[in-house]
């Protein structure tokens, strides 16, 4: 990925314009804030936290002249069979590719046959629940579905850790006002750049 002359814009060579992803360096609360300040799509948690999970990490996807359009929040703890076990949250506009890229797909979007049959799980987030399906991506469990009007992916990663989504997991949005949630902190994620 290379900077686009002096347009301010980011061109792979594989996919044309894109939108670069920028870690947060500071997992601390004021870290966060500065995503969250400009956030133009949910920044989904689950919470509570699953026992013994931990936040690893939160990046967005985006530059100075469209704001951030995909976010991404990281976790680790258990996976429920057994070892370890790591969890991506991507929140994006359609199109960004955020959630494609970490699931390993080669297009931007979940691709032909996504959401053709009964969804696979189930997220809630204050009174709605969203669906999502399964989608093929390799050595990982990866799931999407629309919510809001952008896509939501989780990505959990050894491939078992899909466990996890047998019962709907409750999400909060960190961008509403008003939450003072003491997030514990872990070790910064591998699978963010």
């Amino acid at each position: 990925m290379h900077a686009s002359g002096g347009s301010g814009s980011w061109q792979c060579d594989v996919h044309g314009h894109v939108l670069p992803l920028r870690t947060v360096g500071s997992l601390t609360a004021e870290g966060l804030g500065g995503l969250l300040r400009r956030a133009a799509v949910p920044v989904w948690l689950p919470w509570p936290l699953p026992m013994a999970w931990l936040v690893t990490g939160f990046g967005g996807a985006g530059d100075e002249r469209t704001g951030v359009r995909g976010c991404v929040v990281a976790l680790s703890g258990p996976n429920p069979v057994g070892g370890p076990a790591e969890m991506l949250l991507v929140s994006e506009e359609p199109g960004v590719g955020l959630g494609a890229g970490f699931a390993g797909l080669d297009e931007p979007d979940p691709g032909i046959g996504f959401a053709s049959g009964p969804p696979h799980a189930l997220v809630r987030y204050g009174h709605h629940e969203f669906p999502l399906w399964h989608v093929d991506a390799p050595d990982r469990a990866a799931f999407a579905g629309e919510a809001m009007g952008n896509w939501l992916w989780l990505i959990l990663w050894p491939d078992t850790a899909g466990m996890m989504l047998v019962d709907p997991l409750e999400l909060r949005d960190l961008r509403d006002p008003g939450q003072e949630l003491d997030l514990p902190f872990g070790a910064r994620s591998p699978r963010l750049p």
